[in-house]
């Protein structure tokens, strides 16, 4: 079975975490956080954006980075920052790999995005706006990942509630 780790580095807002580890239920992603977290994690807002997935969740808690990287040592990581010079499409994403995205109002630090130039990626957006919304970029991310794996495990079609879909409605 095909494992993917999602990093969250010092988030700051309850919500996008909350919305994150709605993500990481609905595709069975790791999720990772790396302290300090802005918030508490018994934090009603992180609670409701993600508190009927929670159950579903398979999370690790990390004290900073050096204790994120010394557990994970040999990992397969890419960094999504605005300060990437590839695409995120452009590249393929091994099994196991951890996709690892920084503090809302600051990012990743720039000396590890220094020491690991070939491993960021970026989504490309209009210049002159600073970023996507955290939650968003996460979703990008594990679903262009996703999808190079073929969606392993996932339910790839969906039925009606009320009605039935004609056999050969897609011919």
């Amino acid at each position: 079975m095909s494992c993917l780790n999602i990093v969250l580095v010092e988030p700051r807002i309850p919500q996008n975490t909350g919305n994150v580890a709605r993500t990481c239920a609905a595709t069975g992603a790791h999720l990772h956080l790396v302290e300090p977290l802005g918030f508490t994690v018994d934090s009603a807002k992180l609670k409701r954006a993600g508190l009927d997935y929670w159950s579903f969740l398979d999370i690790t808690y990390y004290r900073n980075l050096e204790d994120f990287f010394s557990k994970n040592a040999g990992g397969t990581f890419f960094y999504y920052t605005t300060k990437a010079r590839q695409v995120y499409s452009d590249v393929s994403y091994p099994d196991g790999c951890f996709l690892v995205f920084g503090r809302e109002d600051a990012g990743l630090p720039e000396e590890l995005l220094l020491q690991n130039p070939r491993s960021c990626v970026r989504i490309p957006m209009r210049q002159g706006l600073r970023s996507l919304n955290l939650s968003n970029s996460v979703a990008i991310g594990v679903y262009e990942t996703l999808r190079q794996w073929a969606f392993p495990a996932l339910q790839n079609q969906g039925q009606l509630h009320q009605y039935k879909w004609e056999e050969n409605c897609f011919d």
